[in-house]
């Protein structure tokens, strides 16, 4: 299991020399800092897309005081414990950084805004492998995990290059998912990281549609602003989901699941009776001859 251990991230390692020298520099965009929606009220520039953040702080402070109230969410793994603490942290903190960022949009200022959303990312990650491989591995590849996210937030800044973030940032919008099917979960609802998945998926989706949303709108709310709302719906179904789930005892994956459902529905939903049939031997009385 060390060596397999080792090869793992010799393999992910080697990948990502690879990539870095056979793709370009990929340079931030400075119109990513010019928002469709940048109207000043009370005093507070950008205002929606300020205030939008308000719900990550809510989610991160109720999330956090629930993972140490009397064990709420029920986690059974130390290490899960440490993973979800970094992730609501991570959550809480968004609240701020991104705040922080949209009151004057900047690259300097934008590096506050992705270093939280890295954290949640990366302990993401941790948590479904403690949960799903090994607790010991995910436990001790927080550490690792997050300063990975660390570095390629700075990685960018100072070179200008975000290559390593945006690997960060996407491979888990690919992994959780795909680990979340394929993998057979210690507890049940299970099926909320997909809706968990789906909203962080459509916020990407406003985000790229800015400023078409804010004309379609007609200037009441910007794509962005929507963006902020989906994306804190992550962690609202991610927390219902710890709140809801139990320890099961036999594991089987979402995709194991969906088969056996797909099965009793090509059925009609009437599983088969079993018919016991049992032989026995009948004496057989000859005719006397008269």
């Amino acid at each position: 299991m060390a060596d397999r251990t080792v090869l793992v991230w010799i393999v992910a390692i080697v990948c990502f020399v690879v990539l870095m020298f056979v793709t370009p520099t990929i340079p931030q965009d400075q119109d990513y800092h010019d928002f469709a929606d940048q109207r000043e009220f009370f005093g507070i520039p950008n205002f929606l897309n300020v205030i939008s953040n308000v719900p990550f702080f809510i989610v991160g402070v109720i999330g956090l005081m629930l993972c140490y109230h009397r064990n709420f969410f029920k986690l059974s793994l130390q290490g899960e414990l440490c993973g979800w603490t970094c992730f609501y942290i991570g959550v809480a903190a968004v609240a701020f950084g991104s705040s922080y960022y949209h009151l004057k949009p900047n690259d300097a200022r934008l590096v506050w805004d992705r270093l939280p959303m890295t954290i949640a990312f990366t302990s993401i990650i941790a948590i479904f492998i403690i949960e799903r491989i090994d607790e010991r591995k995910g436990t001790y590849a927080i550490i690792p995990l997050l300063l990975v996210g660390v570095v390629s937030i700075f990685y960018w800044r100072f070179y200008d290059d975000l290559r390593p973030y945006a690997l960060v940032q996407f491979v888990p919008c690919i992994a959780i998912p795909a680990m979340a099917i394929l993998l057979p979960p210690m507890y049940t609802h299970s099926s909320y990281w997909l809706w968990a998945a789906g909203f962080y998926l459509l916020a990407k989706v406003e985000e790229a549609a800015d400023d078409p949303i804010y004309k379609w709108t007609h200037q009441i709310v910007s794509g962005h602003t929507i963006k902020h709302l989906f994306a804190a719906m992550v962690p609202v179904f991610l927390t219902l989901m710890l709140a809801k789930r139990d320890i099961i005892s036999e594991r089987k994956s979402l995709l194991q699941i969906w088969k056996i459902s797909w099965t009793k529905y090509k059925g009609n939903g009437v599983e088969p009776e079993n018919h016991t049939i049992t032989y026995t031997s009948v004496p057989i009385e000859e005719e006397s001859r008269q």
